[in-house]
């Protein structure tokens, strides 16, 4: 049997202001062909998973928090208790809009790699409505700053 400890998971920051940390796929002990999972905290006032899409449908599931999200041409607000579907290659943001730290829980499938982490640290995201459409009217911004180590 083989056992992922959340609390023994280091994680990642990524320069949208987020930490993520894989249970199942990625660099976890845990592997599955069907879906990844994994627990992400966006940093108050901004954190974000910014504007990308990609094949595998998801859904993010809010533990804690308060935060934007934008799924194709919709954007409403999102907390705790709430979980969002995103269909397959469909564009999604998720932005913190509190002053503390938003959790919640995503999963897609199949399992494998979601470009747009590699992106984001290289700085190579695409940017929203120049590269890929545009953000919902009135979306926060989409980070797309690269990570200082790749500068």
């Amino acid at each position: 049997m083989e056992i992922s400890d959340l609390n023994e998971t280091e994680g990642r920051t990524f320069p949208a202001r987020r930490l993520t940390k894989n249970i199942v796929g990625g660099s976890s002990n845990l592997q599955a062909e069907n879906f990844s999972l994994g627990i992400v905290t966006l940093e108050p006032n901004g954190g974000q998973v910014p504007w990308h899409n990609h094949e595998q449908e998801e859904i993010y599931m809010v533990l804690d928090g308060t935060g934007e999200i934008c799924v194709g041409s919709e954007r409403q607000e999102i907390h705790s208790g709430q979980t969002v579907y995103i269909p397959s290659n469909e564009f999604h943001q998720l932005t913190n809009i509190s002053d503390t730290p938003l959790k919640f829980v995503y999963c897609y499938g199949p399992a494998g790699d979601v470009a747009h982490w590699k992106q984001e640290l290289k700085g190579t995201l695409p940017k929203e409505g120049v590269d890929v459409p545009s953000l919902p009217e009135g979306a926060q911004p989409q980070c797309t700053e690269p990570a200082e180590e790749y500068k």
